[in-house]
Order: structure tokens, then C-alpha cells, then sequence
């Protein structure tokens, strides 16, 4: 039995949908959850998986569970070939 790779698996956000609907930019949400811009450019972008920390500060700051922001998207086991 081999073991399972969790290297293509991701955590989908929805981020930039919370932050546009609340008529944010992205300095207004980092300033509110105390990370930098970039943070939450490369996270809009999906170039970043947040800490479970920040996940939940942002989520709390929206007033929603945090699995209305983000998503465990298991990998299918391919290398992308």
C-alpha cells in the first residue's frame, strides 16, 4: 500500500469576493486581519494558503464560517502531464 501525496491538494478561497462585496481594497481588509497587502494580493491570487490563525480572522472579520471563504480541495493524485 503506498502512501497518498498531498502535494496537489489546495485551499480554494473566496477572498477577493468577500473583499470586493464589502467595497474593501485590499489595504482595508489586511490593516483589519493585521497581515500586509501582499498577503492578501498572493492570497486573492491563490499563490498562498493562509494559516488556520489568519483563515479564521478573516472569516471572523466577514461574520461568516470559515468554510464560506475557504475550501480543502483534494489533489487527484496526478502530476499535471
Amino acid at each position: 500500500m503506498s502512501k497518498k501525496k498531498f502535494d496537489d491538494d489546495q485551499i480554494m478561497n473566496k477572498v477577493y469576493e468577500f473583499r470586493v462585496l464589502s467595497h474593501m481594497s485590499q489595504k482595508d481588509l489586511a490593516d483589519a486581519v493585521g497581515v500586509s497587502k501582499q498577503t492578501i494580493l498572493v492570497m486573492e491570487k491563490g499563490h498562498y494558503s493562509p494559516s488556520l490563525k489568519l483563515a479564521f480572522r478573516i472569516a471572523h472579520y466577514f461574520k461568516v464560517p470559515i468554510t464560506d471563504i475557504f475550501t480543502y480541495v483534494e489533489g487527484d493524485g496526478s502530476d499535471g502531464r
